[in-house]
């Protein structure tokens, strides 16, 4: 296996990350139990199997080779390549038995990946009841965004029967200079990338107007986290969108706009005036495209209402800005920033990744995003997945991100935050299941 160069954003999360903000996914699995030494066994066999993954052997060092006139961007970068002395026993790690999965996640969390040593971890915590154990997967997220997560995941789970991909047609070898009858082409696109470049400048200095935040959403890092999650009936959430029209994504993000107002009203903070933006990642990969590894992601930058006491008026302004996102597209508006990463070169984000790190409380105040995940069991060890919470990276100055899988007919929303920032996470956990039941209650006739 050869190395290969970090695709810009890829390269932008590497070097934006810091001790309080470290930029890895996670995903805390729960598994059903056949026995007490289930845990242990779970800890040999992902161990055992990580040692015949390729994607997991590969470190990220810094490459400074000479400047490429095919890619002139690419000098002061950085690269994946296969780490010599790769022992999976790093990375895999058996914990003590605990009756609280969310708290030890939560302390895993906050803790930075070894950056010399392929980045990802693998922590077994068996459960005190002895009929249930969870895995934690962290990777970096220079090394595999949501879908290649799982792809990895997947690797060291029990065998799936998946749909055989396609074989990918080969690219066709690049000359020194590109073709002649090119040139007018790229020309267009250059131009195009000029205007798609000021729409979004425009469109990030307009979200930062008009409405205000809540310091419960900003704070000043601490280097902690906290975790929680909770699972919602997919049942439940058609009965709502079946009701009032729109998707099952609008349905998931009007739960947390109204899981916010109830939130801040309990813990006094008030939720008058409120309309955070919440920024809804968008991947521009295909499924049977996770190869190349290189993150590929836009986004949708909306108002969350939570300032709005009705539940269904909520969920209309929700539907109503993500149809009016759609319809633009995901390659301008300011949620689209992270494809301006393609026209940075890579000794700008070596430079300039703290100060963008910085810089991310003024694009967006909370993180909203659903991760993709298999429609059939998952199994390790024969131990079925009963649950699965995903979660994001924290970005800096603020206190709280949500991610959203649905697995096996159940939503999973998982929850990180700055655990001296938000110390009631669980209310706010509970205030998701409220606000589902709000909504059923306001759809029934």
């Amino acid at each position: 296996m050869t190395s290969d160069l970090l695709a810009p954003l890829d390269l932008a999360f590497w070097n934006i990350e810091s001790a309080e903000h470290p930029m890895h996914l996670g995903a805390l699995g729960v598994f059903a139990a056949h026995s007490p030494t289930a845990g242990a066994h779970a800890a040999d066999l992902l161990a055992a199997r990580a040692a015949a993954v390729p994607g997991l052997r590969m470190r990220i060092r810094d490459a400074w080779q000479p400047l490429d006139l095919l890619q002139p961007f690419s000098f002061g970068g950085a690269a994946r390549e296969p780490a010599p002395d790769f022992d999976p026993l790093n990375h895999v790690r058996l914990h003590a038995p605990t009756a609280d999965f969310q708290a030890v996640a939560g302390r895993l969390m906050e803790r930075p990946l070894e950056r010399g040593r392929p980045p990802w971890e693998a922590h077994v915590l068996p459960g005190e009841d002895g009929v249930s154990f969870a895995v934690l997967f962290k990777f970096h997220h220079a090394l595999a965004d949501g879908l290649r997560a799982l792809t990895l995941a997947a690797a060291v789970l029990d065998p799936m029967d998946l749909p055989a991909r396609r074989p990918r047609p080969e690219e066709p070898r690049r000359g020194l200079l590109p073709e002649v009858r090119k040139l007018p082409g790229l020309l267009r696109g250059a131009v195009s990338d000029v205007g798609r470049a000021l729409d979004i400048g425009a469109s990030v200095a307009v979200s930062t107007l008009g409405v205000r935040s809540s310091s419960a959403l900003t704070a000043e890092p601490s280097g902690t986290r906290r975790t929680a999650g909770v699972v919602v009936d997919i049942d439940d959430v058609h009965v709502i969108r079946k009701a009032v029209g729109g998707t099952v994504n609008d349905v998931l993000i009007a739960v947390v706009a109204g899981a916010l107002r109830r939130w801040l009203d309990a813990r006094g903070d008030g939720s008058e005036g409120v309309a955070p933006r919440a920024l809804i990642p968008v991947s521009k990969r295909r499924p049977r495209t996770a190869h190349p590894q290189g993150n590929r992601l836009s986004g949708y930058l909306i108002r969350l209402p939570v300032d709005d006491p009705d539940p269904l008026r909520r969920l209309a302004t929700v539907r109503t800005a993500m149809d009016r996102n759609k319809d633009a597209g995901p390659n301008r508006g300011a949620g689209a920033v992270a494809l301006l990463a393609d026209h940075v070169p890579a000794l700008g984000h070596r430079l300039g990744g703290p100060l963008v790190g910085q810089a991310a409380r003024l694009w967006f105040d909370i993180l909203v995003t659903s991760v993709p995940l298999p429609g059939i069991a998952l199994k390790l060890g024969g131990h079925p997945v009963t649950e699965v919470y995903p979660f994001a990276p924290l970005a800096r100055g603020q206190s709280l991100a949500v991610a959203i899988s649905t697995y096996r007919g159940r939503v999973h929303y998982g929850l990180v935050a700055d655990a001296e920032a938000v110390p009631d996470l669980d209310v706010l956990a509970h205030a998701l299941s409220e606000e589902v039941a709000a909504l059923i209650t306001a759809c029934a006739p």
